[in-house]
């Protein structure tokens, strides 16, 4: 197939979203990788900084994206993953600690203004959303509010629910590498699967693809949106890459880390490639082209 939709985007072939020196042709260059790799409608994804650095990042998307034709195609909007997220070890995965805080409408609309009504994602915490009241407020602006990098209780996820919380931002990352053996993340996420659109990474590094399994037979085929969470690297194979000011590394046959912390940071993968992985896990076409493009689309136009 050659429809794909990602929803998640911080960079492609070279080209870092998040980097304040963002070209025209910069992003011109990565929307023809992606062009060529299948893939028809993207959001450039900001992630957690100062809200002054990401507005600035946000207007400088939505400048270079009218400045060039192919991306005015390409870019459907813009997902926000960010700074409302929880600062624990683990939960907030390649997101700076420091950069984060509670969600407050104030914050939301401050970010809503710099994209100029492009936003189409805001990931955040249910917990660090007091009374869930950014929730709602994104929901009523017709945003989709995806959890992520968070613990939230089933209670906590539930009030999102009820609130307008309507997705959750790859499932098994953003997460610490050791959980409770039952009452954790990933166990109340897939309680509520038939309730949620739930994003997964299918590289084989984010989630083992016996794990990744799991997790597809327990999820409703039409609630599966898979993204690539892409940087800088994503197509380009081993070396170091850029990541909103910081660097990041990519080994042979493995995902970008930090150096210092050797935490994931993105992935390096490409649509094709995720296909790749589904297609040996068995999972026929029409399942395939609705995971990586027909679900996200009708989300997006919805």
């Amino acid at each position: 197939m050659s429809d794909f939709v990602d929803i998640q985007v911080n960079g492609y072939a070279g080209v870092d979203f998040n980097d304040d020196a963002l070209s025209a042709d910069d992003l011109h260059r990565a929307c023809q990788a992606m062009r060529s790799d299948g893939v028809t409608a993207f959001l450039p994804t900001v992630i957690t900084d100062t809200l002054d650095a990401m507005q600035r990042r946000l207007r400088q998307l939505v400048k270079r994206t009218q400045e060039d034709d192919l991306a005015s195609q390409m870019v459907a909007g813009f997902h926000v993953e960010g700074p409302f997220l929880n600062p624990q070890l683990g939960y907030i995965g390649a997101h700076p600690t420091e950069s984060t805080q509670l969600a407050s409408v104030d914050a939301a609309k401050r970010l809503l203004d710099a994209a100029e009504g492009r936003v189409r994602i805001v990931t955040l915490a249910p917990e660090r959303d007091p009374g869930a009241a950014t929730t709602r407020f994104l929901a009523d602006q017709q945003i989709l509010v995806s959890a992520g990098h968070c613990d939230a209780s089933l209670d906590e996820l539930r009030r999102g629910i009820d609130a307008g919380l309507s997705m959750f931002t790859h499932l098994g990352n953003g997460c610490p590498v050791n959980l409770p053996r039952h009452d954790n993340i990933i166990q109340r996420v897939l309680a509520v699967a038939d309730q949620l659109r739930i994003g997964l990474i299918a590289d084989g590094h984010h989630i083992p693809l016996f794990a990744l399994q799991n997790y597809l037979r327990q999820i409703p085929v039409a609630n599966v949106i898979l993204t690539t969470d892409a940087i800088a690297a994503a197509g380009l194979g081993p070396g170091t890459y850029p990541l909103a000011g910081r660097m990041v590394r990519v080994a042979e046959n493995d995902a970008p880390r930090f150096d210092d912390s050797g935490q994931l940071a993105g992935s390096a993968a490409t649509m094709p490639a995720m296909v790749q992985n589904l297609q040996a896990m068995g999972i026929d076409e029409p399942t395939i082209a609705a995971y990586c493009g027909g679900n996200a689309r009708r989300v997006l136009e919805g």
